[in-house]
């Protein structure tokens, strides 16, 4: 396709060559046409005078048949054809007889017969009655400059009795006749040409229209529509012809790397927090932020360095002319400044940064997939610095991610062998004596690894999908195991922000596993975090409600860190908010603290929410909080997470057993 768009501009002038030829022979042809038709009109004119003129000889002249016999005109008859002779336009005539020789000849008469001459070849078809007219151009010789030769065949009583050559002269009928032909020639070849002129016009200005068009066509193949850099399938074109050429100036100089010569880098840009982005400004001016963008990094790019839109928030740079890494670092320096300079929507409280991974060509890989590859695994590790942070790559990020890549297999298989466990940590009134329940924690005990911390392969499971099957499973044991346990103990479960993308799954989810396990929905408490409601709060919050209906209780877990917002609270009955140990761990050792979760626990007692401390480790803490009017307790202090086979309430059945047994006398 875009060898054809390459060769339009060509094909259009090759085509506006060929219109104009064509459009010239209209003109010629007009031009023939018209002195066709004034040659057409001077013979008919003739013949007619011609045809007259013998048609007069053949019924009025005395004799003529003899005449056309060769014998000698009587006087009378040479007065006839004498007086003929001097009618206007006429310049002389010739009689033939059948066999075409000349029997008389006007300019002898009076004089004798004709000059004895040999038969002549007549016209074809003149004895048949076929005129013949012939038109003759004689310059300026005796004044006549348009004669025309006229075959007339005489007949008397229906039989031919001759020929005569008739010699009339046209100049002046010639003369008006071109003139009037020639003006309508000259009328009809302006028609014609101011058409042409204007079809031309219009053909031109369409032809631009087309050029146009299809240059616009060939930038949309190469560009991206949104922000004008490059698209992915280009710039790999464009590094594809880059790393070749490379590749053959490293071979001429010796095989050596930058610092011996000019090199190239590929550096991946993602912009941090672009869903956040769209998700609180809209897409519209997501789009904008993404052309904005895009201008700020081609200003601080060099003429020969290319950008390109790979997808979504991701941009890449080709940089050639390297030096060193000092060069890449640099550029990349100033592609992050770039990027912080951006404007937001007005009062916003946001500023947009930039994360970039590097490879360079020879060191990382001297093909486009080593370096693409190479750059991806640099993003990555700077997206995990923080935001606004470059990174170069490096053979450890490949190791990691061949770890990852494998971990996220072996939790693929564990979840399908059901090899994955759940412990329970137990949760305690407030003064820390009476159980109310548990709260389910995943665990992994990996063949060779080992227990794998949950923080590790929970975002695993979110970013390779796996987060559903690993939600569903916990929330069927956890339920199933809850159902075996005495009175009214209660069992806590987290929910993935991942697992309310689909809305009403994980509604059906929780619902499923309570009928499965005969579990009262009262007894199953779901744990969200405030990050979860930062997405589509709508969605989120008809599933909670749906939650809520089946009599399931709902807790905000980690209040008061992140995204915390009050309107969350009364945009939706939590029965319970649960304070980050963060707060806890600081109780007793900064004033602050203290006022801020007697806050919390406050404003929640007086929206009719209980309250959960995580993280509770000492007695000064479980203490500060009872004061406040904590309703909950969970922490190392009172109970670790354990395997259902070691729970708390088991183990004080086994304490009390022995107490009476103890008791029994013996």
């Amino acid at each position: 396709m875009l060898k054809r768009l390459h060769a339009l501009p060509r094909l259009l002038v090759m085509r506006r060559l060929a219109w104009l030829a064509l459009a010239l022979l209209p003109l010629a042809a007009v031009v023939l046409a018209i002195n066709g038709l004034a040659d057409q009109h001077l013979r008919q004119t003739a013949d007619s005078r011609a045809s007259g003129w013998a048609q007069h000889i053949g019924h009025n002249v005395i004799d003529i048949d003899r005449v056309f016999m060769g014998e000698r005109a009587s006087p009378q008859t040479q007065e006839q054809l004498i007086a003929l002779r001097s009618l206007s336009g006429m310049l002389g005539y010739r009689f033939f007889d059948p066999n075409g020789r000349l029997v008389l000849d006007s300019a002898s008469l009076g004089s004798g017969p004709p000059a004895a001459t040999p038969g002549q070849v007549l016209p074809a078809g003149v004895l048949a009655g076929v005129h013949h007219i012939s038109l003759k151009h004689t310059g300026s010789s005796g004044g006549h400059q348009h004669v025309s030769a006229a075959y007339v065949p005489v007949a008397q009583r229906g039989k031919v009795i001759g020929v005569v050559e008739v010699s009339i002269d046209q100049t002046e009928l010639a003369t008006a006749t071109k003139r009037s032909f020639h003006q309508a020639a000259l009328i009809a070849c302006a028609a014609l040409g101011l058409v042409l002129v204007l079809g031309f016009a219009l053909w031109r200005r369409r032809a631009g229209e087309v050029c146009a068009a299809q240059e616009r066509a060939l930038f949309l193949v190469q560009h991206d529509a949104l922000c004008g850099a490059l698209n992915r399938a280009h710039f790999h074109e464009a590094l594809l012809k880059a790393c070749a050429a490379q590749v053959a100036q490293l071979n001429l100089a010796g095989g050596a790397h930058i610092g011996a010569g000019r090199g190239l880098a590929v550096l991946h840009i993602d912009i941090d927090r672009f869903k956040a982005f769209n998700e609180r400004f809209g897409q519209i001016a997501g789009d904008q932020l993404l052309k904005a963008v895009s201008a700020r990094l081609q200003a601080v790019l060099r003429g020969k360095d290319v950008l390109a839109r790979l997808g979504g928030d991701q941009f890449a740079v080709l940089q050639s002319g390297v030096l060193n890494s000092g060069d890449i670092t640099t550029l990349a320096e100033r592609l992050i400044a770039a990027v912080a300079q951006v404007p937001v929507p007005d009062g916003a409280d946001w500023v947009v940064t930039a994360s970039i991974g590097a490879a360079i060509h020879g060191v990382d890989g001297r093909n486009v997939q080593a370096l693409t590859h190479a750059a991806d695994l640099a993003l990555l590790h700077a997206k995990s610095l923080g935001p606004g942070k470059y990174s170069f790559y490096d053979a450890v990020l490949d190791r990691q991610l061949q770890d990852r890549q494998a971990l996220t297999e072996d939790l693929r298989q564990a979840l399908a062998q059901g090899s994955l466990r759940l412990h329970f940590q137990p949760l305690f009134a407030a003064k820390g004596s009476r159980l109310t329940g548990y709260e389910a924690l995943a665990r992994w005990p990996h063949p060779t690894r080992g227990f794998v911390s949950p923080a590790e392969f929970i975002a695993l499971a979110e970013q390779s999908g796996q987060i559903h099957a690993l939600g569903r499973w916990v929330i069927t044991a956890a339920c199933t195991e809850a159902a075996r346990w005495p009175g009214a103990l209660t069992v806590a479960v987290n929910l993935s922000p991942a697992q309310f993308l689909r809305e009403g799954a994980v509604v059906e989810e929780v619902r499923a596993a309570l009928q499965a396990s005969g579990l009262p929905a009262a007894r199953l408490e779901v744990e969200i975090t405030e990050s979860l409601l930062m997405g589509d709060t709508e969605q989120v919050l008809r599933s909670l409600h749906a939650l809520h209906k089946l009599g399931v209780k709902i807790a905000m877990d980690d209040f008061g860190t992140g995204y915390s917002s009050l309107a969350y609270l009364w945009r939706f009955p939590f029965d319970k908010l649960k304070i980050d140990r963060a707060f806890t761990q600081g109780l007793g050792s900064d004033a602050k603290v203290d006022v801020i979760v007697g806050s919390i626990i406050q404003l929640a007692h007086s929206l009719a929410m209980r309250v959960n401390a995580e993280g509770v480790e000492t007695l000064q803490q479980q203490q500060a909080l009872a004061l406040h009017g904590c309703d909950e307790f969970q922490g190392f202090l009172l109970g670790r997470p354990q395997p259902p086979e070691k729970l708390a309430h088991l183990l004080l059945a086994v304490a009390k057993a022995g107490d009476s047994a103890a008791a029994v006398p013996a």
